[in-house]
């Protein structure tokens, strides 16, 4: 077992004392590990570097699974006091490609590296009384106080695997070795792969919510298929054998691509794998911090879109269809190689939990005649994630998963060397955009199985509630109209409480800038849906943006998210603001910053507050002026 990395506490136990101290070592094992890979950045200026140009600086990631522990233990009334109300906004949220996260560099004013580690001390010091002293009763339940001690620990690991990923996307001359960071030297020629007859068997997917070790929601809830033999390679896909793809032009040849592979090529101008670099006439390969002779049994990291090329290139080159596999078959090859839930792990049994801080040869690690069933590298399938049957949100995270139930994010199965705690779990669910890069490759099968077809795009039921409401009901926007003329010459609004964002659609049609804010990031995709897709579907109805007349002004118009009593800087210089918010004096109290003179308020209840006048007050709403 890896001695940078130990396994998660179990829920249930005996004693609560020895449970409580199960957790705080585990707790300090994984913040001490995410410490240390910041290690491999040569120095404190390189935490103001971008490794891809989707996401944040590195100062944004070492904040984030911190603020992480405070934002969740104050949103559930854990604790009362923040500790940096700045920090906690600034390093909050963005880190998914989402078009409500805000990376760009320019809206933030970026702390000292000391003053982050500092933060990250108190931090540690809160949530290390919180596990000598939360409530705790066993087994620990998902409405335990101490689930959120654990959510914010299975989150840090999380971000351990993929800050790893973003480093080793830095320029070389930006980072720098580690000693406690082994690299495996074990080269050779690759095996030739083959194929692997997988049984016929009947599949359930998900787990009981009593089941012993944490996990995220989208793991909860049950989803069965019955499948027929099929056939699976016996060998992640290594990097020899991708390179007769590459060498056969296949980056440059079309037809292996989809409409998203194309653009993908279009943008990227790739012609090999990301870790690859050209060397004259050979290729030499990428670690976390060197560069190598390529390691040709080691396997190939690709993102799913150079995946899929791949199988159609081998297939049109045999004759034979391949493709990724889908969940249900990647856990039929986990069924039959004889796996269970976490392995008691060392360098024999297979490349996880940071045993190596690399990938191993695709021949090293046997699982039953198919080799790296799990570990070495995350495998990409051809399912889109989804909510299973009895899928609900945890309250504390509630848009952790819904927000990737969109048809655009691939489920990646199987862990790699970087994974740990929940990620390497039987049960564990991780999805990703299909141009991203994670510490991820392939294995391909031979299958007559017809993947059952997703909805477009699935709303849990409170958000198709709401969205129903407002979409194909006759709202009631009198509000706006009303207060329309208390804002001459005002240009840029507020909608703080959004939810699905009709009302910021309708804000459009009069004012320049509206920024639809919601808490819930699975509200606002739904606005954020109906302005990229322009149809909207909701409970069996759609409706387009011509049906309102909203196509001329969605350029107008943009949906964020936002805690409503610690937004960040960047939220500012408002002439407009409506406010559907629960603590609604401390809301207005710390917006009175954020506008400009004059600013008008919607609130939906009466109330009187210093700083605010009264212009019109109704029984369902009142109009306030900043004095």
């Amino acid at each position: 077992m890896s001695k940078l990395s130990i396994y998660p506490p179990t829920l249930n136990g005996n004693s609560i004392q020895n449970k409580r101290q199960e957790i705080k070592e585990y707790f300090h094992n994984t913040y001490s590990l995410y410490e240390k890979i910041f290690e491999l950045l040569k120095d404190d200026s390189v935490f103001y570097q971008k490794s891809e140009i989707t996401r944040h600086p590195m100062i944004f990631y070492f904040g984030h699974t911190a603020t992480f522990f405070i934002n969740k233990l104050i949103n559930m009334n854990i604790i009362n006091e923040r500790i940096n109300p700045n920090f906690e906004s600034m390093f909050a949220v963005g880190v998914d490609e989402m078009s409500w996260d805000d990376v760009e560099s320019s809206n933030y004013n970026w702390a000292e590296v000391s003053e982050v580690r500092e933060y990250r001390d108190k931090v540690k010091e809160v949530v290390d009384n919180l596990i000598s002293t939360l409530p705790l009763t066993l087994p620990i339940a998902q409405d335990s106080d101490m689930w959120i001690i654990l959510m914010g620990i299975e989150h840090e690991r999380i971000h351990i695997e993929t800050s790893l990923v973003l480093h080793r996307q830095m320029p070389l001359e930006f980072v720098k070795s580690v000693d406690e960071f082994p690299f495996c030297e074990e080269f050779s020629d690759a095996p030739v792969n083959e194929m692997i007859d997988i049984d016929s068997s009947d599949i359930k997917l998900g787990k009981e919510v009593n089941y012993n070790l944490y996990g995220w929601d989208n793991e909860y809830g049950v989803y069965e298929e019955s499948l027929k033999p099929f056939k699976t390679s016996k060998y992640l896909v290594s990097n020899a054998e991708f390179m007769e793809f590459v060498e056969d032009n296949g980056y440059e040849t079309l037809e292996f691509w989809d409409k998203e592979g194309q653009t993908f090529l279009k943008t990227t101008d790739a012609k090999y794998p990301p870790f690859w670099i050209q060397e004259k006439n050979a290729f030499k390969y990428r670690t976390l911090s060197s560069i190598i002779d390529m390691p040709l049994n080691f396997p190939v990291e690709v993102n799913a879109l150079e995946a899929e090329a791949f199988c159609r290139y081998k297939g049109q080159k045999e004759g034979i269809k391949y493709s990724l596999p889908s969940e249900v078959e990647y856990r039929a090859i986990y069924e039959q190689s004889g796996l269970k839930d976490i392995l008691e792990l060392d360098e024999v049994n297979a490349n996880q939990n940071l045993v190596n801080f690399s990938s191993t040869p695709i021949d090293k690690h046997n699982f039953n005649g198919i080799y790296d069933v799990v570990g070495n590298v995350w495998q990409w399938s051809r399912t889109s994630i989804f909510g299973f049957d009895g899928f609900k949100v945890h309250e504390a995270y509630d848009d952790f998963s819904t927000p990737t139930f969109d048809n655009k994010h691939s489920l990646i199965l199987g862990s790699s060397w970087a994974s740990s705690g929940n990620l390497v779990m039987k049960h564990s669910r991780y999805a990703f955009r299909k141009h991203f890069y994670q510490n991820a490759g392939f294995r391909y099968v031979i299958s007559d199985a017809q993947d059952i077809a997703q909805e477009d795009i699935i709303y849990e039921d409170d958000v198709a509630k709401n969205c129903f409401e407002n979409y194909f009901s006759d709202g009631d926007y009198s509000y706006i109209t009303q207060s329309i003329k208390y804002t001459a010459g005002t240009s840029k609004v507020l909608d703080f409480g959004c939810r699905t964002g009709r009302s910021s659609f309708e804000l459009a049609r009069y004012f320049n800038q509206v920024d639809g804010v919601d808490s819930s990031a699975r509200f606002i995709r739904v606005g954020v849906d109906f302005k990229e897709n322009k149809i909207l579907k909701c409970k069996d109805k759609t409706v387009s943006l011509a049906d309102f007349g909203y196509e001329r002004i969605v350029k107008q118009l943009s949906f964020k998210q936002a805690d409503q009593t610690n937004m960040k800087e960047s939220f500012n210089n408002y002439d407009f603001v409506i406010a559907r918010v629960d603590k609604l004096e401390l809301f207005l109290e710390n917006m009175k910053s954020r506008v400009n003179d004059d600013a008008i308020f919607i609130v939906f209840k009466p109330i009187i507050i210093d700083g605010f006048e009264i212009l019109e007050q109704s029984e369902s709403f009142s109009i306030l002026r900043k004095l």
